[in-house]
């Protein structure tokens, strides 16, 4: 007969609301399979801890996106942000659902290139463009972003020494009620910044206006900033027109929307306060259907929403190292996956989870990483079951920014695994080794040999 766990006698308060005659309930429900394989069987085969992408919940994900803006709006097009997640295999779910790349550096416009994203479907954001990048986006046709005076004066050089003609847009920042601003991207609405520039741009012969873009800010939970930003856009696009006669080709939202993770400090949580898609896109088309906009000119709505897109289909999965109790009595459980890995434990309080059947009795927990940092903290504190050693668990809505942010700090990072439809698993990237590591280093002749 297996010797039962000890877990010691707590006393807990029992909170306002309908308990039963044991208190209120705090069973966390187990997540045992991810598009019905077993979490188990993942980490027996591709090792612990593991990234988990669900390429079923992406596709439904998009259509559902999809589905709102192009029924509320005759000519919508989405394009995905590579600094959300730019894993090959996810940027290709995306373009296979017909997404475009948005793209805010050079490495990642040679990532889109790579993955045979055609040029002129490229958006290239950001303030640091090269002047190489610039060559290289002005040959292909994309659409550059310009950020500031001087890549548009950059830009108009090169247009006189280049023989293809650049195509671009400008990103405009503005007051849209959320402080502090995004201002330091691109020029301002309100200053008559933009204004100027959209101006000078007409001025030149050799460029091609082809839109508009802004991006007010991110993990947006108003829908009003983006009914307030889409006003200001079409007002620009009017006046492009009574001035120059000028008709813009689309008109770019950026991103922004929020997933629904929870906000560090947030009462209520992600999946009942963030807006929908829906809310989304009645906010940002009604302004452009009721503008002065003429029907016929109508531009091309431009969607780079990246983490309400991808953040439901990642989960990290691992295995418990160990429990302890801090000094002030509180349990402690140490995870094998910290915040090198989950940067976005700095925001969210994660949902997370058991993957095998637990003990009804949970215990206020902070659960840790494995990192020699105090600030490797994955919860703070959450309502907790006790995990033993060598148990495994499960963290939700990891997929936006967490394979693009992680560090290589005291431990390598893991296999990434996409579950395909039929629930088969992909390795998608392989687990770093030392000689991932070493192979980039490069050791000076005479500090080869030493003597201990």
């Amino acid at each position: 007969m297996t010797k039962l766990a000890f877990e010691r006698p707590i006393i807990q308060r029992i909170n306002a609301g309908l308990p039963s005659k044991y208190g209120m309930s705090h069973r966390l429900e187990p997540l045992s399979h991810i598009d019905g394989t077993p979490i188990k069987d993942l980490i027996g085969e591709f090792g612990s801890p593991l990234f988990v992408l669900s390429e079923s919940t992406i596709r439904k994900t998009y259509k559902e996106a999809h589905r709102a803006f192009s029924s509320r709006y005759p000519n919508v097009q989405f394009a995905w942000s590579y600094k959300t997640n730019y894993l090959n295999a996810v940027c290709n779910v995306f373009h296979q659902e017909g997404a475009w790349a948005e793209v805010v550096s050079g490495f990642e416009y040679d990532k889109a290139i790579a993955n045979g994203v055609p040029g002129e479907l490229i958006l290239f954001n950001g303030p640091d463009k090269s002047t190489e990048d610039l060559q290289k986006a002005i040959r292909n046709n994309s659409l550059i972003h310009i950020d500031h005076f001087d890549e548009l004066y950059e830009i108009i050089h090169l247009s006189k020494e280049m023989t293809e003609r650049p195509k671009v847009a400008i990103r405009v920042n503005m007051d849209t009620g959320i402080y502090p601003k995004w201002d330091r991207f691109g020029f301002n609405y309100e200053n008559g910044e933009a204004w100027d520039a959209l101006n000078r741009i007409m001025a030149n012969k050799n460029l091609d206006l082809m839109g508009l873009h802004t991006h007010i800010g991110t993990y947006m939970m108003s829908v009003d900033a983006y009914r307030i930003a889409a006003g200001k856009l079409a007002d620009l696009a009017i006046k492009l027109e009574r001035k120059h006669g000028h008709v813009l080709k689309y008109i770019d939202m950026g991103g922004g929307f929020a997933s629904k993770n929870t906000l560090r400090g947030a009462y209520y949580p992600g999946t009942d306060t963030a807006p929908s898609f829906d809310d989304f896109a009645e906010a940002i088309t009604s302004v452009l259907m009721s503008s002065d906009i003429k029907p016929d000119h109508l531009p091309m709505l431009i969607l780079e929403t990246g983490r309400a897109m991808i953040d439901d289909a990642g989960y990290l999965v691992g295995t418990v190292i160990a429990n302890k109790r801090l000094a002030d009595g509180r349990r402690a459980t140490i995870l094998d996956a910290g915040v090198n890995l989950l940067f976005t434990a700095f925001w969210y309080e994660h949902d997370v989870r058991p993957v095998q059947p637990v003990s009804d009795q949970t215990e206020d927990t902070t659960l840790y990483g494995p990192l020699c940092m105090n600030i490797d903290v994955i919860r703070g504190n959450v309502m907790f079951p006790l995990l033993k050693k060598g148990d495994q668990y499960v963290i939700k809505r990891v997929g936006a920014y967490n394979n693009t942010q992680w560090m290589q700090f005291i431990t390598l990072r893991p296999n990434v695994v996409m579950l395909d439809s039929k629930g088969n698993p992909h390795l998608i990237r392989k687990r770093e080794v030392l000689e991932t590591i070493n192979s980039q280093e490069v050791m000076p002749e005479h500090l080869k040999q030493f003597k201990l």
